[in-house]
């Protein structure tokens, strides 16, 4: 246990982002499972609370007086290929079960980055690249195992204990001490995917063939537009990024709406491994000042596509994700349909208070301009510093999750980023 004061108490309570301030009790790497529980024990004696950060990923600002706890130990994996399913440790990021699953034509539904841990992904739901076709991560998670806020370890499935089960699968981790997740792999015999880039003017046109694509996509196709300023530079570029379940030849007749837009200054598509899924996106893999924010929109038309090409500064980047498919199926997990189909997310990069207050006056600017089409959600792992857990779920699911938590951990000894009950 690292306390204040303590060389390296710093580097070890630092969450990713370092836009977010974490005036954490103190920080703990467990050593294993067994140590997990030892640890919970204690901070039930002690009146503590514990808050898991795998990585520091989706950190909020509202940890005073909480131990921080780091799983990077918790780092084995197996990769069952004919069962198509992998038993990932708390500390294992996406980009080694794309890599060991990959090999046997297998993926896991991780997101853009594989630097993102798998546990912490599935626990808040997780949105895949290939999630139109198979739903959200936490769908394909089978078996939980935990340290309970008694500091009694367990395995949790959909039938020895169906409520938890269900709250663990998106509920964002406020219910038990997960140390491994046991997760359905999916078939990925063929991947094509890549990005294009454009500059800044032909937005609208890249706009318009996006709405095209993403209105006719299939399940198997995942479309993303963004607008964004390279870091040092004040020119605006747009992009559109792709993941495809299938052939090179029917991944560009799907995206042949884009072959029209003259100017293209890149185009990185191919047919690529899973384990190279992360270079899609190829999002920074250090910690940086970035703050992020997220809303779900029930439309793209035009008045809301004319917002959406205004000048993004002072952000670096706008991104709207295509959903749909899968994630407005309906869902036995607390992430429940996800019925919107597009999701925007702002990223900006805070290095001074003015800074800051900046990206937060453009972020109310994208809100004042679309109302008429924000849905009242946003997906768990894209909360903000500012959000609460309610604004995650459906009224619904919350009552459903504050009433697992009163019953399962009445003394909140193990805290998510975004508790149910604040």
């Amino acid at each position: 246990m690292s306390l204040p004061g303590d060389p390296g108490f710093e580097a070890a309570s630092r969450p990713w982002s370092n836009a977010v301030t974490q005036q954490v009790r103190a920080a703990v790497e467990l050593a294993d499972a067994d140590d997990a529980a030892a640890l919970v024990r204690y901070a039930r004696r002690a009146g503590a609370s514990l808050s898991v950060q795998p990585n520091g990923h989706g950190a909020s600002d509202d940890l005073e007086g909480i131990i921080l706890v780091r799983t990077s130990k918790l780092d084995t994996i197996q990769v069952d290929p004919a069962a198509r399913t992998a038993r990932v440790g708390a500390g294992v990021a996406w980009g080694r079960v794309l890599a060991e699953a990959g090999p046997h034509g297998l993926t896991g539904l991780a997101g853009s980055s594989a630097a993102v841990n798998v546990t912490g992904f599935c626990l808040g739901g997780g949105l895949s690249w290939f999630g139109r076709k198979h739903g959200w991560a936490a769908d394909s998670v089978t078996a939980f195992d935990i340290v309970d806020a008694d500091g009694h370890p367990g395995r949790i499935t959909a039938t020895s204990d169906p409520d938890l089960f269900w709250a663990l699968r998106g509920g964002g981790g406020d219910f038990a001490l997960v140390t491994a997740i046991e997760l359905d792999l999916h078939p990925a015999p063929a991947v094509f995917g890549g990005q294009m880039v454009w500059p800044g003017t032909t937005a609208p046109a890249v706009m318009t063939a996006f709405r095209d694509v993403t209105a006719h996509a299939p399940d198997e196709l995942t479309v993303w537009f963004q607008q964004f300023q390279p870091p040092g530079s004040t020119t605006t570029l747009t992009s559109v990024l792709v993941a495809y379940l299938g052939d090179e030849t029917t991944g560009r007749a799907l995206l042949s709406g884009f072959d029209s837009i003259p100017g293209r200054l890149q185009d990185t598509r191919r047919m690529m491994a899973i384990a190279d899924l992360g270079e899609i996106a190829s999002e920074p893999t250090d910690p940086s000042p970035e703050r992020f924010a997220s809303e779900l929109l029930t439309d793209i038309d035009d008045h809301t596509a004319d917002a959406l090409l205004q000048p993004i500064t002072p952000l670096l980047a706008m991104e709207i994700r295509h959903l749909g498919g899968a994630f407005a199926q309906p869902s036995d997990s607390a992430a429940g349909p996800l019925t919107a189909p597009y999701c925007l997310i702002e990223i900006g990069m805070v290095t001074t208070p003015e800074s800051k207050t900046a990206i937060e006056a453009r972020r109310q600017q994208y809100r004042d301009a679309l109302r008429p089409v924000l849905a009242d959600r946003a997906p768990f792992t894209f909360l903000t510093p500012g959000d609460t857990a309610a604004r995650a779920f459906t009224p619904a699911a919350l009552t459903r999750l504050r009433t697992i938590k009163h019953s399962r951990d009445p003394y909140a000894i193990i805290r998510s980023n975004y508790p149910v009950l604040a």
